[in-house]
């Protein structure tokens, strides 16, 4: 039986679909990318806020939908509303504190959020005719708070830190040349599978090329990064804020741990939502990205791999 299943997920287009499936990848990813990165590196604060509250939502709707195969019958508007009011203070409050002091109001707002997320959706659950389907539902809501909302309004914030628009980019370029390495290196060199039940085309080469990329890259923008930030500054890309001007160069053995540890966090984002989908018997996430299929196929790394470097930020303030 497993292996029936596993030969179906793994199928491979016939013909022209696949250069075209590949054609259609790229394609929006051309068109995507320099949208992201003029967000990432020159819009206000307020309005990256009001973004990653879009793609939160989006990705939001497209777990609820999923929970469904689960049995589960979510709770739709009460989930799209906690998740846009708590967008909406972050945008409203960026930019009045320090790096410091606006971590510490992030951390205070987004833990008491977190905890007091179960018991406004429990107490909703209560209006429900039946009753045996709240707790389920309540839990969903809860999750996907925790697993969607909170991790992008780490990127929200890490926009506020001291060189944020630098640290926003270099978790986006490790993040997406891991993913690229593993695609290309698991399907050309890949023999040896990960993990054949969760996510059947993923190998431990494609892994080990992914993490290598991360590693080699990170070296490459932390080494470079004051001419970079330089280049960007010319071009009105960044504010002088938004750069690495003075901070010191990081040591090579601190640069290769974080980008490990981002790399590795991104590979198990990518691993957890492959089980959401395989446990909900569905090869994406949604349709609404051509040849990426959701937006929380597009993101699902990102998930993971946001809070590790927003720790690192903030443990390199209180330094």
């Amino acid at each position: 039986m497993l292996r029936t299943v596993t030969r179906t997920w793994i199928a491979r287009p016939h013909g022209a679909s696949r250069p075209l499936q590949l054609l259609t990848r790229v394609l929006t990813a051309v068109v995507l990318i320099p949208i992201v990165l003029l967000l990432v590196l020159r819009a206000p604060t307020p309005i990256v806020a009001m973004v990653a509250a879009l793609v939160a939502l989006l990705a939001v709707q497209e777990f609820l939908k999923l929970s469904e195969a689960y049995g589960i019958k979510p709770m739709r508007w009460p989930t799209f509303l906690f998740v846009g009011v708590f967008f909406v203070l972050m945008a409203v409050s960026a930019g009045q504190d320090t790096p410091l002091l606006s971590s510490a109001s992030f951390a205070s707002a987004a833990v008491f959020a977190a905890a007091i997320a179960p018991f406004v959706f429990l107490t909703i659950g209560m209006r429900r005719a039946n009753l045996s389907t709240a707790f389920p539902a309540a839990l969903v809501s809860s999750a996907a708070f925790a697993y969607i909302a909170l991790p992008l309004a780490f990127l929200v914030q890490l926009r506020e830190q001291w060189s944020g628009a630098f640290l926003l980019l270099y978790l986006l370029i490790l993040v997406w040349a891991g993913d690229i390495s593993a695609y290309f290196v698991g399907r050309g060199l890949g023999r040896h599978l990960m993990s054949p039940r969760v996510s059947p085309k993923k190998t431990w080469e494609g892994a080990a090329a992914s993490l290598a990329a991360s590693m080699i890259l990170g070296v490459v923008l932390y080494d470079h990064a004051t001419g970079i930030s330089s280049a960007l500054l010319r071009w009105g890309l960044i504010e002088r804020r938004g750069g690495m001007f003075g901070l010191d160069k990081p040591e090579l053995l601190p640069v290769l741990l974080l980008s490990a540890a981002i790399n590795i966090a991104a590979q198990c984002g990518d691993l957890v939502e492959s089980l959401i989908k395989r446990g909900a018997d569905v090869k994406d996430s949604g349709a609404l990205l051509p040849g990426h299929g959701g937006m929380l196929d597009r993101i699902d790394a990102l998930l993971f791999a946001a809070p590790v470097l927003w720790y690192y930020a903030v443990w390199r303030v209180m330094q």
